[in-house]
């Protein structure tokens, strides 16, 4: 696999989606990292076992991550949805005193304090929260109720808005929320109407290190192109030298 010898770059993906939002970054990020792709319960691979909702759910399917931890300097990245579990999942290791990421990268996802429209649909009916998502080009074009996205994918999409929703309320209590004490980089895309790219600067709160801000070609879904990977892919690599 490309990138073995890089900097570990554990990626969450938006809601919804499985593993393969992250298609060609093996090749795409190159040395600079060896991309860990989590793919959470009730999709892809692992589509049978049940999918979480809840802060407490989710840190216990990632228990992994603060049992074995390889040796080395690691960065965590999370695009829209999956942002919001790289900053819990970073918020938690850092109560639990474990080795901290290098640097947290979040795509496409507002800052837990800002509100979120298509959070605050996940109890809405199908016609409702599918309105909504097809505003922001998240259903495929010719979709009809009872087809298979509506189906398969709805209920991964609706359960993954619950998750959205429990970890944004607990990122806002004193006890599992606030600023984490490692490096930022929130990363817009230019043309995303779900996530404006100056909604990611919110994030500078959210971090007592260094806050970067960049933005990048795209849409909300510009983690499907290359400009990305390239850009984490320079991350790594800094964070590979300073970890020498």
């Amino acid at each position: 696999m490309a990138g073995q010898s890089g900097v570990r770059l554990v990626c969450f993906a938006h809601a919804g989606a499985g593993t393969s939002a992250f298609h060609r970054w093996n090749t795409l990020l190159g040395q600079a990292a060896a991309p860990e792709l989590r793919q959470l319960p009730g999709r892809g691979s692992r589509r049978r076992e049940p999918r979480v909702t809840t802060r407490q759910a989710l840190l216990a399917d990632l228990h992994d991550l603060f049992t074995r931890q390889p040796p080395g300097p690691y960065v965590l990245y999370g695009h829209s949805l999956g942002g919001l579990i790289a900053y819990t999942l970073t918020r938690a290791l850092h109560t639990a005193g474990l080795p901290l990421p290098a640097l947290l990268a979040v795509g496409a996802c507002p800052p837990p304090g800002e509100p979120g429209e298509l959070i605050s649909r996940a109890q809405a009916p199908d016609h409702e929260l599918t309105r909504v998502l097809e505003r922001f080009e998240a259903v495929p074009e010719g979709a009809v109720p009872g087809d298979l996205w509506h189906r398969l994918v709805l209920p991964v999409l609706r359960d993954d808005l619950k998750l959205a929703a429990d970890l944004r309320a607990a990122a806002q209590e004193a006890a599992t929320g606030g600023p984490v004490p490692v490096p930022l980089l929130a990363v817009g895309g230019s043309e995303d109407v779900l996530v404006p790219t100056e909604t990611m600067r919110g994030w500078s709160t959210w971090t007592e290190g260094r806050f970067v801000h960049r933005t990048l070609p795209g849409g909300h879904f510009f983690v499907r192109d290359g400009e990305l990977p390239r850009l984490l892919g320079r991350a790594c690599r800094i964070v590979g030298r300073a970890g020498r």
